[in-house]
């Protein structure tokens, strides 16, 4: 091809937890419309997305991904066999022809384009940049069960009495669930976070989608007297501990007020806990 042509992609991104808007890279589809093309390039394994969320039904994931290779064939056939799209389609448009953008675990990300003479080096090129380029760094991340199982050994450890239960805070606009909480004349909960992600936004991204919530329930929070304790767990790339540090200040000023710790701050959590069971027990309440 002697000249540059004009094209658009979107990422293919698996979406593992709604709430949080943990997800990782697993596609990308490029549109060539003078070419009148549309192709996607995905992943062929799911060793990565095993390794950062251990709970993934590979069944349900493999189904999902032959689902959107079938879309996109169908999507392209029609392409090339009439005129039904217009030239200023970009390849968004045609990922939710796909795809629809609904609340599924695989969601498409904002197009992005340029020019290339060789669409599929681009394509490859593409693929590298955002989704194989982790694989080699891939490990195990903490889960939120992983940042929790220090607090719940140690409170076993001290046999202290604390028998966590659900509790829910109904505020004006949302209604939010904590599954560790108890009550000592008022209710304490304590919510594990996981910040030990792939990227910068990725760790941001968690902390806003959390910050979002809290703040939707913040007004039942003061009608619970519910005091919350976040426990987060740090990212194990040192590079990622700047966006870390900004993750902790968006949760720290949500109007929930919640008291923030360290994972390395175990420790002292317990020892709060061990205090607050001693006073209780020494009011007589």
């Amino acid at each position: 091809m002697s000249g540059k042509i004009p094209y658009s992609y979107t990422i293919l991104r698996y979406v593992h937890d709604p709430v949080t808007g943990e997800f990782v890279n697993v596609g990308v589809l490029m549109h060539l419309p003078e070419l009148r093309k549309v192709q996607i390039k995905t992943r062929t394994s799911i060793g990565r997305l095993r390794g950062a969320f251990p709970d993934l039904d590979r069944d349900a994931f493999n189904s999902a991904m032959r689902s959107i290779k079938s879309g996109v064939s169908a999507v392209s056939r029609r392409l090339a066999e009439n005129n039904m799209f217009e030239s200023d389609r970009h390849a968004g448009d045609l990922a939710r022809l796909a795809l629809a953008t609904d609340d599924s675990s695989l969601q498409w990300s904002n197009p992005g384009g340029g020019y290339t003479n060789s669409p599929e080096a681009t394509l490859q090129r593409l693929f590298a940049r955002y989704v194989s380029k982790y694989d080699t760094h891939a490990k195990s991340r903490k889960t939120e069960e992983d940042v929790w199982r220090p607090v719940r050994e140690k409170i076993a450890e001290r046999k202290l009495p604390i028998e966590f239960e659900e509790l829910e805070v109904v505020g004006a606009a949302d209604t939010i669930q904590f599954g560790n909480a108890w009550k000592n004349g008022k209710w304490h909960a304590y919510e594990p976070i996981s910040f030990d992600l792939a990227d910068a936004n990725g760790i941001k991204d968690k902390a806003r989608r959390w910050r979002g919530h809290l703040d939707a329930a913040a007004d039942g929070a003061d009608a619970t007297g519910v005091s919350l304790h976040l426990l987060v767990g740090k990212p194990q790339t040192a590079a990622l501990l700047p966006a870390y540090e900004q993750a902790v200040e968006i949760l720290r000023t949500s109007e929930f007020k919640p008291a923030i710790y360290d994972e390395a701050q175990v420790d002292t959590l317990v020892n709060e806990m061990e205090d607050e069971v001693r006073a209780h027990a020494a009011s007589g309440a």
